[in-house]
């Protein structure tokens, strides 16, 4: 424990400083002393929101893809890589063409939309390569392989269906929903649910590293030492289905923050889960913020979609991580 405390220290630092930094700088500047009481009502009333959410958000898509890292023992699984993102997101965008066809609040359409879309993908990514799973441990590297070529083959056929739902989407929404789809975190209303699933996500977390740890060195090895590895797979596609779709529903589809910060952490302290599942969701929340701060100030006054920021920054981060690692 005591080797933990400076490393999550640092990271809830960063986070409360991330959140500080969006909560008083914009689009339209920086909080003065001098500014009155009601401009700083206003702009915090819209500034905070945001933050929570692209910190939200954030720490979602990290759990969710450092869960997926460990679950197939290969850095570059994530939700975008193997179609969970693009799942959730074609989800959404047909429940979104649904609502807007039958009269019904679109808003009230994209959570569920995203989770079933998060589930359909999930079911037809191990459905597909259920064989494979049987012998990850055997060939872990053959099995894994086929997994990634799996989930990057869905990931193309919901791009194929997001296209759709675009091309045959009314011209008055369509400029909202694309968007959204690159990265929108203007919507703060589902902060309560996503807040509630992270909190769930992460006692789930601290409650089963040490069995991940293990899971981590091989299922026959986990397996030995008695822990239930099929119902633990489970577990941890249920966990990071259910953060992957609560964050496209608020934000869109937002890639590398679930592949960049929990590879750049595991690189830095290590893989025990213990410490790197908390980890990743403080620096994937704070990633996001300070991206989401990047968006709505480096051509202020107009905003960025986030998405663009995150894609900018997670290439050239990604291959450097990637060049560190092999030295």
């Amino acid at each position: 424990m005591r080797r933990f405390l400076p490393v999550l220290c640092t990271l809830l630092l960063l986070s409360l400083l991330s959140l500080t930094a969006a909560a008083l700088c914009g689009s339209t500047g920086c909080l003065r002393p001098s500014a009155s009481a009601d401009t700083v009502s206003l702009l915090l009333s819209l500034r905070v929101p945001r933050a929570l959410t692209a910190f939200a958000v954030g720490a979602a898509l990290a759990l969710s893809g450092a869960l997926m890292q460990v679950l197939l023992r290969n850095p570059l699984a994530d939700p975008y890589v193997l179609g969970l993102s693009g799942g959730s997101a074609a989800g959404a965008l047909l429940a979104m063409l649904a609502a807007l066809h039958l009269g019904w609040p679109v808003q009230l359409a994209t959570a569920p939309g995203a989770l079933l879309g998060a589930a359909v993908a999930m079911l037809l990514l191990f459905g597909l390569v259920r064989q494979s799973l049987r012998h990850l441990a055997i060939s872990p590297l053959l099995s894994s392989q086929r997994l990634l070529l799996t989930g990057v083959m869905l990931a193309a056929g919901f791009g194929a269906l997001i296209s759709l739902a675009l091309s045959v989407a009314p011209d008055a929404q369509l400029r909202g929903m694309v968007f959204w789809l690159i990265g929108d975190l203007d919507d703060a209303r589902l902060l309560p649910v996503t807040a509630a699933v992270l909190i769930l996500a992460l006692l789930w977390a601290l409650r089963y590293a040490p069995a991940l740890n293990l899971l981590a060195r091989g299922d026959a090895f986990a397996q030995l030492l008695g822990v239930p590895v099929l119902r633990l797979r489970v577990m941890v596609l249920c966990t990071a289905a259910a953060c992957t779709a609560m964050a496209v529903a608020m934000a869109g589809t937002i890639g590398f923050v679930g592949l960049v910060v929990p590879h750049g952490l595991r690189l830095l302290i290590g893989n025990d889960q213990r410490l790197l599942l908390p980890g990743a969701m403080l620096g994937g929340g704070a990633a996001l913020t300070l991206a989401d701060l990047l968006a709505r100030t480096v051509v202020a006054p107009v905003q960025l979609p986030v998405g663009v920021i995150t894609a900018l920054i997670g290439v050239p981060c990604f291959l450097w991580l990637q060049a560190r690692g092999r030295s």
